[in-house]
């Protein structure tokens, strides 16, 4: 088990064209990649919203690579904010 100290939880908004264009399948899997847990899902404005935790280091790369997302997609922007998660995040959906 990490610490607390190597774990961070974040909430990922991306704006841009990022719905329609496989960027959650490419987000679900990415995250997999990264052994990170949590959600992401389309939301009503547009924009993708992500739950993700995982250690620090692997939680700044998954972010870093929204700035980018799947082939189709345009990013216009990524905004973090610290997540507090109550219920324990498990897998990735």
């Amino acid at each position: 088990m990490m610490s607390d100290a190597d774990t961070k939880t974040v909430c990922v908004r991306i704006s841009g064209r990022v719905q329609g264009v496989g960027y959650r399948a490419w987000a679900q899997k990415t995250a997999r990649k990264l052994n990170l847990t949590g959600w992401v899902r389309n939301l009503t404005d547009g924009t993708v919203e992500a739950v993700v935790r995982g250690p620090t280091e692997a939680v700044e790369k998954f972010v870093a690579d929204c700035q980018a997302g799947p082939m189709l997609a345009r990013v216009t922007s990524v905004y973090t904010k610290p997540a507090d998660t109550a219920d324990e995040l498990v897998g990735f959906e």
